[in-house]
């Protein structure tokens, strides 16, 4: 019944393949094939550069951008050339992910106070994601998304890149490319998902898979969304059927 009435889907990096297959966008196999090229491009693309992916909470004077800046400047004086160091996830308000070079990182860490970030966690990935350390993975993913088809989603699918709904099948096609070297605009779509008139009910929302971190981002982006949240761990259903 839910599945039946549902009217939007979104999904976090790669989970947007999965939204887009939910949604009748894509084929199962198909989208599958595609997130395994992106992953070995990605992979690929990390081990080119020392790079990594920094999670920041920060005060309300934080300013992530110059921060960035200053880091990349840093990374000048080492005598690294066109260093990254930029924003990769928006995730709720007061809340980033920073991504780049590890020099570029390891400097916001020990500047933390400075630029009001009150907890930086370096996330065990292996590579910047949603940088432009990722460039060289766009072409193999471009290809293969090419080579599938895509079709219009039956339901409102929210693109990552710019937290908007996706258009038309080429739309689709240009923007999951495009993903790989984005930042992940979380926190702006969820505002595009439950943008609505005052006094207007919210919807129900289901989080499904491993984990409930999206949910957590829904209560600091909207907390009248968030009371009608629930998380359903599709493994937890099969382990109780086997049983």
């Amino acid at each position: 019944q839910v599945v039946e009435s549902c009217v939007a889907a979104a999904g976090y990096s790669v989970g947007e393949f999965a939204a887009l297959v939910f949604a009748g966008a894509l084929g199962f196999a198909e989208a599958l094939y595609a997130v395994k090229v992106r992953a070995e491009a990605m992979q690929k693309a990390s081990e080119a550069v020392p790079s990594g992916m920094l999670s920041v909470i920060g005060r309300r004077e934080a300013n992530y951008k110059f921060a960035c800046l200053e880091a990349r400047k840093h990374c000048e004086s080492l005598g690294i050339e066109n260093p990254i160091c930029e924003i990769s996830n928006y995730l709720f308000p007061d809340s980033r992910v920073i991504a780049g070079h590890l020099q570029a990182l390891e400097f916001l860490q020990e500047n933390a106070r400075k630029y009001y970030f009150t907890r930086t966690k370096m996330l065990p990935v292996s590579g910047a994601f949603h940088t432009r350390l990722m460039e060289p993975a766009v072409e193999p993913l471009a290809e293969v998304l090419k080579s599938i088809e895509i079709q219009k989603p039956l339901v409102c699918v929210y693109s990552n890149v710019d937290g908007k709904k996706y258009m038309h099948s080429k739309h689709i096609q240009k923007l999951l490319a495009k993903q790989v070297v984005s930042p992940v605009m979380w926190e702006q779509t969820m505002h595009s998902v439950y943008e609505r008139k005052q006094g207007t009910e919210f919807p129900y929302t289901y989080e499904v898979g491993p984990g409930n971190q999206l949910g957590a981002v829904l209560k600091k982006c909207n907390l009248k969304a968030w009371k009608q949240y629930s998380h359903v761990d599709a493994l937890e259903d099969e382990e109780a059927a086997e049983t």
